[in-house]
């Protein structure tokens, strides 16, 4: 199986990651924008739906247990690196020119949570899956960026509860607070997120002006973050 696939059904492409817990390493970034590329070259698409092929998880965000040993053998430009990367990615998300729609299959923790915060929209499974900002209690500092991305995804309120607590919420919790359009079961989660994405074929240009007009200061974060790690 290809660490990532996509179909077509009418004008929505449907990505699947296929990558296990689908956690954040170079071949990652490359695998996603690949298909990204294509999807966007080769198809006419007007609406990306983006799931797991994992039974528990959709994704748990940056590979630690690759990262901190790469960066301890080859020195912290590696980790400047891979942080440029990773937020050239995020952002490529948020400018993608077709609405966006996370549909999270399983748990999104840490930079799983953020991956599905890009989305211009999120469906969840009810019945397994937790969306969880555990930085907290692994000592990582969410940083510009990842607050950015956040903001524009959470209420504040709950946005600070799950910074400073590391607080998992259920996909009702995400329902009744609007951080996801709504929660079905699994067997009913991708059928109810392709009935509401066949409703959106919209212009693809003026997705794109909308998104680069409402995500600007978060870009505005993302280029001065990527600016100053590459200096």
């Amino acid at each position: 199986m290809a660490k990532f696939e996509y179909e077509m059904d009418e004008h929505v492409a449907i990505v699947s990651m296929n990558s296990g817990e689908n956690r954040f390493n170079f071949p990652f970034f490359k695998g996603f924008s690949e298909i990204l590329n294509t999807i966007e070259n080769d198809t006419d698409a007007s609406v990306l739906v983006v799931k797991s092929s994992h039974e528990k998880i959709w994704s748990n965000g940056i590979d630690l247990d690759w990262l901190g040993p790469a960066i301890a053998e080859e020195g912290p430009e590696l980790g400047d690196k891979f942080l440029v990367e990773m937020y050239g990615f995020l952002k490529r998300l948020l400018t993608y020119p077709m609405i966006t729609i996370a549909a999270i299959t399983g748990h999104a923790f840490a930079g799983g949570a953020f991956l599905s915060f890009t989305h211009d929209f999120r469906f969840m499974r009810s019945d397994r899956g937790w969306l969880c900002l555990p930085e907290v209690d692994i000592g990582i500092p969410l940083g510009p960026v990842f607050t950015a991305i956040s903001k524009r995804a959470l209420p504040m309120y709950k946005f600070e509860e799950m910074q400073y607590t590391g607080k998992r919420l259920t996909a009702q919790e995400c329902e009744e607070h609007n951080i996801i359009m709504k929660a079905y079961h699994r067997d009913d989660l991708m059928r109810e997120v392709l009935a509401f994405a066949k409703t959106l074929k919209k212009d693809r240009d003026m997705i794109r002006q909308m998104k680069l007009e409402t995500h600007k200061e978060a870009l505005a974060v993302i280029d001065q973050t990527i600016s100053s790690l590459s200096q």
